[in-house]
């Protein structure tokens, strides 16, 4: 595996991340599958809870229950405001997030070899703006491109990494998508940027497979990664 990865890292002059997963576990202390209850009981109130399927109703993932709503109802005020909701979940869980092992090394480390970082993910801007910022890697940063109102244009859509791109002057196959969902592996596949895979347990490595994603192309722990850079130098 080490081979390959090495392979795959080689051009890599820009870096695409997903913030929930490879940079850290935003929703440690305020724990997502809560937050998409209260989703649900937000669409409740608005009598949409309609759209969802008993399976859907009970998803763990607030941004996929979000997308799903926007993907079946065309109200562009209300989904702005379950927006400004979600939004504001996410910052109340940053004080309480978990860095990613290894993910704070890694990232200064990658910075000061020359890569170029952009944060491309389904949470707010916002949200990963003040996670940044608290773990003091803003520098890291200067591109973060997040949800906007326009749900459609979250991942799989791949609206946010083309705007990564355009901002970092990249071309694809000097880029990198590092991700830990299958919807991030298909974003970076519509714009042809390679993709690396981070599952930090084997449900992750197996939806990761599911989507198709190549297991030689996909890390169990960051500090591999590490290494990788390290031995480079």
């Amino acid at each position: 595996m080490t081979l390959e990865l090495r392979d795959l890292l080689a051009p890599v002059r820009h870096v695409l991340w997903d913030l929930d997963g490879p940079i850290c576990r935003l929703f440690a202390g305020h724990p997502a599958s809560e937050v998409a209850r209260e989703l649900v009981r937000e669409l409740e109130r608005f009598g949409l809870d309609g759209l969802l399927s008993e399976m859907e109703r009970v998803d763990p993932d607030p941004q996929a229950v979000l997308l799903l709503v926007a993907q079946r109802h065309g109200d562009s005020a209300l989904m702005a405001r379950l927006d400004q909701w979600l939004t504001e979940q996410e910052l109340r869980a940053v004080p309480r997030a978990m860095p990613t092992p290894y993910a704070d090394p890694l990232i200064r480390t990658w910075s000061a070899l020359g890569a170029r970082f952009a944060i491309t993910t389904n949470n707010s801007a916002r949200a990963a703006a003040a996670y940044v910022e608290s773990r003091q890697l803003t520098g890291c940063f200067p591109h973060i491109f997040g949800r906007t109102e326009n749900l459609a244009q979250m991942k799989p859509d791949p609206h946010c990494l083309s705007l990564a791109l355009e901002s970092l002057d990249a071309q694809p196959s000097q880029a990198l998508m590092l991700g830990d969902a299958g919807t991030d592996y298909q974003a970076a596949r519509a714009l042809g940027v390679p993709f690396l895979g981070y599952a930090r347990n084997q449900q992750k490595r197996d939806l990761l497979v599911a989507a198709g994603v190549d297991p030689t192309h996909m890390v169990g722990s960051l500090e591999q990664l590490l290494r990788l850079l390290k031995s480079a130098v």
